[in-house]
Formats: C-alpha cells, sequence, structure tokens
C-alpha cells in the first residue's frame, strides 16, 4: 500500500519536472532539489539520498544491498536519529549494483525459473554500517513494519534473500541482525575472516575465498621477492582488523617482520582523517621499508596516495582486494608517481552483454532506479558554473567532476542520454563475482520451486530460511567457473595477481598470476614486466638486514628479520639464503669455516708418487745398492788386510742388519694398515740392533785389546768375549722388547680425529696408545749406540792402523745426533712423524754405511798388500788365545 502511495505521489511529481527540464536545461540543478525535497517527506525515508533507490516488482524480491556513495555526511555530528544524508556518488560500485541488476534481468528474459519473474530492491548503504541496518529493516518490514516474535520459522518477508554488503563491516552488523530471520545474506566483497564463523554467522555466505587465504597469499608474495622487512597501513573497521591478524600469524610463518604498524579511521569523514594520513605518510617515509601493504578503503588509499604524490614519496605498494582493482584511483592524477603497485583480486571475467547494458542504461521496465538518474546527472546534465574559480556549494565535488561528458552542455534531456563511459572508464569485469551471486540464487530457487523446463510449481510465498537452506548445496558451473560453497559459506575460487601497469599517464591492470587456495601456492603467469622502482625486470627489495649468503647462518637482533650474520663454523654449512641455523655435515663429510657445502676429506699419507717418497724410495735402493757392493768387494777382497781387519763374517752379519733397515723404511710408505705399523717398526729395530751389536763386538774388542786394565777387571771382561753370543743375546733381547710391545701396546692405525681446521685426514701409525713399548725399543738401540760411543771413545788413542775407533765413535754420534733430534720433532709434528722416522733411520744407516763399510772397501781397492793385521786380545789366562773370529 506504502509503495502504491509512493508510485502516484512520484508520478504526480515528476512528470511537469520533466517539462521543465526540456524547457529550461540550465535550471535542472534547482528543480531536482525540490523534488529531492518533495520525496524526502514520503514514509520518513529520503529517496533522494538513495535509502532504497531502486526497486523492480517480481514473484521473488531480492534485496540488494551495496553502497553507491562514499559516505554519510556529519556522521561524528550525529545526535538525533535522522535521516542519513549521503554524498560523493561511487561510480565503481554503482556499476556494480548494476551488474546485480542486470544479471536479474537476464535470468528473467532466459525463462530459467518458469513462470516465476525476479524482482528486486536495492537500498544504498553509503559505505556505513548503521546506514546499511536501517535499509534491512526497511527491506524486511511486513506493512511497515516488523513485529517482534519468539519464533521466525514462518516468517515471510517480500525480500527472501540480501546480496551485499560490500564491506566487511556492514555485513557483520547485518548479518547479526538477519540471524534472527535466518535471511540468508549473500556476499561478493566482504571478505573477514570472521564472517566465516557459522555459529555466529549462520546466515552469511559469499562467493569468495575468506581473507585467511588472501593473506596467506600476500605472505607468499612477500616471501617470493625476499621482501621480509614491510609497513602495513590497515583501518580500524572489522574488515582492517581482522585482516591484520590474519596476516600477522602468515607473516610470521613466511618469514616476513613488520617494520611498523599503522591504523587509520575507516569513516572517510572523519574529523582526524587528514591529520592521521599525514601522520602515516611521515612514518612511510622515514621507515627504511619499501615495501607497504594497504588493507584500506579505495577512498583511503587514495587520500595517501595524493600525501605520497605531494612529497615525491615512491614505494612498492601492496592492494587488498579491496583496492586492487580500484579504477578510480588507477585513473587519478600522478598515479605513476607513487612506485609499483600490485595485489590480489577476486576472480574477475568479462561480459559484452553487461558492457552493452551500459551502454544503454535506463531503469527496468515497470520499476525505477534513481541511482541511474543520479549518475546520469552528473554525466550529461550541464554544470558550466561548477568549473568556474569558485563554484557554488551544490556543485559536486572535483573528482566527480570529471565524470561530467564534455558536451554535457549541448544535450536536451539527461535522462534520454547514453555512452560508453562506464564501460571505458571502469573495469567491469570485477563484477563478476556479483552476477554469480545472482546465477547461485537462481539454481538454489529453481530447485526450492521445483522448476523444470516449463513451470515452477514450489511456492514463492516461502520462508528465507528455506533459501538458505539449498543456497548452501548448490553447485554449478557459470562461465567455465565450478561454484559452490564449503562448510563456511566460503567460496573457494582463489584470486588474481594484479599488476598495476603504466599506460600513458594512468595505470591498467595486468594478471601476472594467480593463487591458488586448494595447494596455497602462487602461480606465476610470467615475471618478465618491469618494475617502476628497479627500472627493469629485476624486484625492488625490502629488508631489514642483508641477505646471507651460503655458508653463514643468522644472528637474530630485536627481530627475527633483522640479523647479522655469522659464518658456519667447521663442520657445519648452509646452502640456502637467509638460513637460521647452520647444518652439520653428514657421517663421512665435513666442512671448513663459512663453507655452503660438505666433502669428504681427502686421504693424506705418503703415497708412492709423491716427491718425498720417491727421494726415499731412492735412498733406500741405493742404499741397499751399496751394500750389494760392499758385499761383493768384500767377498772378492776377503784376503786383503783390509777386509781381514774388518771381520769378513761380522762385517756381512752389519750388512744384513742394514739392509733389513733400508728394507723396513719401505715400510713407511703407502696407505698404512696395521700390518705395515707393526711390520716398519720390528724389521727396523731387530736389523739397527743386529748391526749395532756386532759394532759393539767390535768396539769392545778393542777395548780389551789396547785399554790398559788390572788382573782383577780384566779377566772377567775377557770371559764375556764371546762375539757370536754377544750378538745373538743383545738382538735376542731387542726381539723380546718388540714381542712384549707387540703383544700388550702393539702400532695401530691412528683413529685421531683430524684438526677441524684441515679437510685432511692423514693416516698414519700410531705406536702404541701409551708409547711404552716404542720408546723402550729405541731407548734400548739407544743404550747400545751409548755403550758402542763409550768403549770406543775409551779407547780412541789406540794407533789407528789397527782400530776402528774414530769410525765407530763418528757413526754412533751420528746416530745419537740424529735420534736426539728426531725425538722432539716427532712429539711436536706428530703428523709428520712417519717422514722424520723414515729420513732418521736412513740417515742413521748411511752414517754406518760411510763409516764402516766404504772405507775398508777404499783401503781393499787400493791395494794395498802390507797393512795393519787383525787386532788380538792380550792372553792373560792359562787357557791359551780366544780368537775374534765370529
Amino acid at each position: 500500500m506504502r509503495r502504491k502511495v509512493f508510485l502516484q505521489i512520484r508520478e504526480g511529481l515528476i512528470a511537469p519536472f520533466k517539462m521543465q527540464m526540456c524547457r529550461l536545461r540550465c535550471g535542472l540543478l534547482p528543480a531536482l532539489m525540490i523534488l529531492s525535497s518533495v520525496l524526502a517527506s514520503v514514509g520518513g525515508c529520503d529517496f533522494a539520498q538513495s535509502v532504497c533507490g531502486a526497486h523492480t516488482p517480481g514473484d521473488v524480491i531480492l534485496g540488494i544491498l551495496l553502497p553507491c556513495h562514499q559516505k554519510v555526511n556529519a556522521i561524528h555530528e550525529r545526535i538525533r536519529p535522522e535521516t542519513f544524508h549521503c554524498s560523493d556518488f561511487d561510480p565503481q560500485s554503482f556499476v556494480r549494483s548494476l551488474a546485480t541488476i542486470h544479471e536479474i534481468e537476464k535470468i528473467n528474459a532466459a525463462g530459467f525459473l518458469p513462470g516465476v519473474r525476479l524482482g528486486y530492491l536495492m537500498c544504498d548503504t553509503c559505505s556505513y554500517a548503521s546506514k546499511a541496518l536501517q535499509n534491512v529493516v526497511h527491506m524486511l518490514a511486513v506493512n511497515g513494519s516488523l513485529t517482534a516474535a519468539c519464533n521466525y520459522t514462518d516468517f515471510r518477508p517480500g525480500i527472501k534473500i540480501i546480496l551485499g554488503a560490500q564491506y566487511s563491516e556492514e555485513s557483520i552488523a547485518v548479518a547479526r541482525l538477519l540471524n534472527v530471520y535466518m535471511v540468508p545474506l549473500l556476499s561478493s566483497t566482504s571478505s573477514s575472516p570472521e564472517l566465516s564463523d557459522k555459529l555466529r554467522y549462520p546466515g552469511f555466505i559469499r562467493t569468495i575465498p575468506s581473507d585467511i587465504h588472501q593473506t596467506k597469499a600476500l605472505a607468499k608474495l612477500m616471501s617470493h621477492y625476499h621482501w621480509n622487512w614491510v609497513g602495513v597501513v590497515y583501518g580500524d573497521d572489522d574488515y582492517g582488523k581482522a585482516a591484520f591478524d590474519s596476516f600477522l600469524r602468515d607473516a610470521g610463518a613466511n618469514n616476513v617482520c613488520l617494520a611498523y604498524q599503522e591504523v587509520v579511521p575507516h569513516y572517510l569523514d572523519h574529523e582526524n582523517n587528514e591529520q592521521r594520513i599525514q601522520q602515516v605518510a611521515q612514518q612511510i617515509r622515514s621507515s627504511k621499508a619499501q615495501v607497504v601493504l594497504l588493507i584500506l578503503k579505495a577512498e583511503l588509499v587514495e587520500l595517501l596516495f595524493k600525501e605520497m604524490i605531494r612529497t615525491s614519496t615512491t614505494r612498492t605498494w601492496i592492494a587488498s582486494d579491496i583496492w586492487s582493482r580500484s579504477s578510480a584511483l588507477a585513473q587519478m592524477d600522478g598515479i605513476n608517481r607513487v612506485g609499483d603497485i600490485l595485489g590480489f583480486a577476486f576472480v574477475a571475467g568479462k561480459s559484452e552483454s553487461f558492457d552493452n547494458y551500459l551502454r544503454n542504461l535506463s531503469a527496468t521496465p515497470g520499476g525505477y532506479n534513481h541511482f541511474i538518474e543520479e549518475y546520469k546527472n552528473l554525466r550529461f546534465n550541464c554544470l558550466s558554473e561548477c568549473f568556474s574559480s569558485e563554484p557554488p556549494s551544490y556543485c559536486p565535488s572535483p573528482d566527480l567532476l570529471k565524470i561530467k561528458s564534455g558536451n554535457a552542455c549541448d544535450l536536451k534531456d539527461p535522462q534520454e542520454q547514453n555512452d560508453d563511459y562506464l564501460v571505458t572508464a571502469l573495469d567491469t569485469s570485477e563484477t563478476f563475482l556479483h552476477r554469480v551471486a545472482v546465477w547461485a540464487t537462481a539454481n538454489a530457487l529453481k530447485k526450492l520451486l521445483k522448476c523444470n523446463n516449463s513451470s515452477c510449481s514450489g511456492d514463492i510465498n516461502f520462508a528465507p530460511w528455506e533459501l538458505l537452506r539449498e543456497l548452501k548445496e548448490v553447485e554449478f558451473t557459470y562461465d567455465n567457473l565450478n561454484v559452490h560453497f564449503d562448510k563456511n559459506g566460503d567460496s573457494i575460487n582463489g584470486y588474481d595477481l594484479v599488476l598495476w601497469e603504466r599506460s600513458g599517464q594512468q595505470r591498467r591492470f595486468r594478471k601476472i598470476g594467480t593463487y591458488q587456495v586448494l595447494n596455497e601456492e602462487i602461480e606465476f603467469d610470467g615475471e618478465d614486466f618491469t618494475w617502476y622502482s628497479t627500472g627493469n625486470i629485476t624486484a625492488p627489495r625490502s629488508r631489514c638486514s642483508e641477505s646471507c649468503t651460503g655458508g653463514s647462518e643468522k644472528k637474530i637482533l630485536n627481530v627475527t628479520c633483522c640479523y647479522n650474520c655469522t659464518q658456519c663454523g667447521e663442520g657445519m654449512y648452509s646452502e640456502d639464503p637467509d638460513p637460521n641455523n647452520c647444518k652439520t655435515c653428514p657421517s663421512g663429510t665435513w666442512s671448513l669455516k663459512g663453507w655452503d657445502h660438505c666433502e669428504p676429506r681427502s686421504e693424506s699419507y705418503l703415497g708412492w708418487s709423491e716427491p718425498h717418497p720417491i727421494v726415499v724410495i731412492a735412498a733406500s735402493a741405493l742404499g741397499i745398492l751399496l751394500l750389494l757392493v760392499t758385499l761383493i768387494i768384500f767377498l772378492v777382497y776377503r784376503d786383503s788386510p783390509a777386509i781381514k781387519k774388518a771381520e769378513l763374517k761380522l762385517s756381512c752379519v752389519m750388512k744384513v742388519g742394514m739392509a733389513a733397515s733400508f728394507v723396513s723404511v719401505l715400510c713407511f710408505l703407502g696407505k698404512p694398515s696395521v700390518h705395515l705399523c707393526r711390520a716398519r717398526q720390528v724389521v727396523y729395530a731387530m736389523g739397527f740392533t743386529l748391526c749395532v751389536s756386532c759394532i759393539l763386538v767390535k768396539a769392545y774388542r778393542t777395548f780389551l785389546a789396547f785399554v790398559p786394565l788390572d788382573h782383577i777387571t780384566s779377566k772377567p771382561l775377557h770371559r764375556l768375549y764371546r762375539p757370536s753370543w754377544i750378538v745373538s743375546v743383545l738382538t735376542s733381547v731387542q726381539g723380546i722388547i718388540c714381542l712384549l710391545w707387540m703383544i700388550f701396546d702393539s702400532p695401530d692405525i691412528d683413529d685421531t680425529l683430524p684438526s677441524q681446521q684441515s679437510m685432511e685426514k692423514i693416516f698414519q701409525c700410531t705406536e702404541g696408545e701409551t708409547y711404552i713399548g716404542f720408546g723402550i725399543m729405541l731407548g734400548y738401540m739407544g743404550l747400545l749406540v751409548l755403550v758402542c760411543f763409550l768403549l770406543a771413545f775409551k779407547g780412541r788413542k789406540v794407533p789407528q792402523e789397527n782400530s776402528e775407533t774414530g769410525y765407530i765413535i763418528f757413526s754412533m754420534l751420528m746416530y745419537l745426533f740424529v735420534w736426539v733430534c728426531f725425538i722432539p720433532v716427532y712429539i711436536t709434528r706428530n703428523e709428520e712423524g712417519t717422514i722424520v722416522q723414515a729420513s732418521a733411520i736412513l740417515v742413521s744407516s748411511y752414517g754406518i754405511i760411510f763409516c764402516h763399510f766404504l772405507p775398508k772397501c777404499y783401503e781393499a781397492l787400493r791395494g794395498s798388500n802390507s797393512g795393519p793385521q787383525p787386532i788380538r786380545l792380550r792372553n792373560n789366562t792359562t787357557r791359551g788365545s780366544r780368537s775374534s773370529s765370529f
């Protein structure tokens, strides 16, 4: 009844004004103002300010709850429940509402619901939650009022579903109210994670994912470009706070840290907005962070960008879904001076039929649309006085004047005009999910109303909760998109990654990737675009600390993204950049300080082909060759005085001992084994002891022959002179020492770990755990050498033609000197002990060759027939003389 009254009044009022507009084109604005004041009195609702400014009757009425204006004026001064006065017409939101209306008309024209016509009632929220609640009360009112009841199961309002709202702040408020009546609220833009809670919002459904997926995508995008130091600016509404809290969790999971976080009042007419924007801009300018995430309405982003342009500040801006496809921002003056812009937007898609609808815009036959009228007045009404330096107060804002057609003053009736401005100036593809919402409703209605190809048999006056039940189960395909809702009422169709690309003095949207909700991965279509910040395809940097390269780890300072890089220690490595901790090398491998990989240690030992071993081999071979040559000379000249004096048999035994010493040197070469470690020491000990025992016999013989002794001392000493027994006993003692050594503390492979600073595993022998056996073995030989030296030293005044004392003294001194030098070197340079001992054996062995064998060979070869006779011991006993032969 109320609607009929309104329509009659409206028709009676508009007719005379249409005639006046035809006559006085330039006086159209005052006429519209008069019309607005008259309509404002109807039912207490100001339709000129768009309480519910668009309607078309039908069998089933859909509510449309979207903003066509950006704000409510002077909301901070509101102290009485007066009419809300809206301002700042929003073309982009207006186009979204038109997309919904157009899709309803398409469904009706196609006969998708045979015999059932869909109608709509559209109300303007003015981007304000309280205004949205007022609209909902108006939509649900039956006979002008809402009746209180305990049970609303049979509540059957004229509006069966509400499509909207645009902002989460509004949807949260409206959904709370609608919970009482279980009227479904289907949104295509409200993405707050809070709305997924079906305990609090059981009637809310949306054709978009929850912001928990968007914030994951944002964090992964930052991680992909290695941006770990970012700033965040968000609104203080429910959408902004919920999205920020969700981003905090995802940022931490992707090693992204916040350089700062700033909150801006979401209400556009807030008295402190300008001051707060300037404070935020100052924080952005002073921060080291080059990447800024903006979780704000497009209108607030515009205010911030204007401040950035004024101060020539460039950053890389990350857009949340609420403004990532904002055509108004993409066309604002100076937009190319703010820096790079990219972000995630909901799935979009063009519709040629919708674009044609916008080119031929008019209200649905049988209905009205005040928002279309307002748009056409802004676009085609001549307001030349508004372009003067001092425009009248009733003129639109400078931004809205940009909508004005260039030939507006040449046109007669603005309401009869059309052009392609909305198609060319705005991004109509972003209305895709609004169209999907209408089709989701239509598919749910088709099932609820039991429609077939010819008719629908269900009751069209159903309760809204019945439609909600069917809507939750709906599943269909629209324009290659599979549409269904999860248990939280959310869609999982993912996001488009959009780059704001330069296009002259404006920006255009270029899709460069997608984010798949199910696998939580960003799929890039290509990264061959040029960044504004760097001038090439290299992404800008935004880090608190420079990236740690491989071979180092992070030492966290005050926050996880701010750190110093320290090199990995020995045995540790890191192959990836920015590791939190270095990893331990796998078994059998090692690394040095600062390495980014591990590798097996190289094996180090005296290889046969290395320079030192070659010299040792040559020296051993030469020594054995000299022994062989001297043996031949001794045998050939065995009857010469020199050879007789040298005692051929004793000398041959010495040569055998020397040969064993030279052979033992070869056991020091090559990769050590347990058997080689034992054999080399035993062979050397026995061979050199045998040689030294023979030399001791010679020294003892000289001592007894030429050193004067008293009778008491001389007798027992002469009895002890038994050369073969002396050699055998002394050598056997060394054999016993070696046997006990091999049994109780035998040599083995040294299993001592290499130095941490070394990549070489030194393979060498260890002469037992305690080195006692090794020490006794060397000590025993040293004792024999010392005895030889002392005996020879005592007989040093013996005539040289009858004695070898000089040679014995020199060779024994050489041995003592070599081994006295060997011991400290062996102890302090254990890794070089092998080559040192081998060299010591060679030097001491060559000392005996040069002192004992070569001089005799020289004398024998010289052919001296008259030489000294072999030494004979003085016989002080009655048993007769004892031969000195071996």
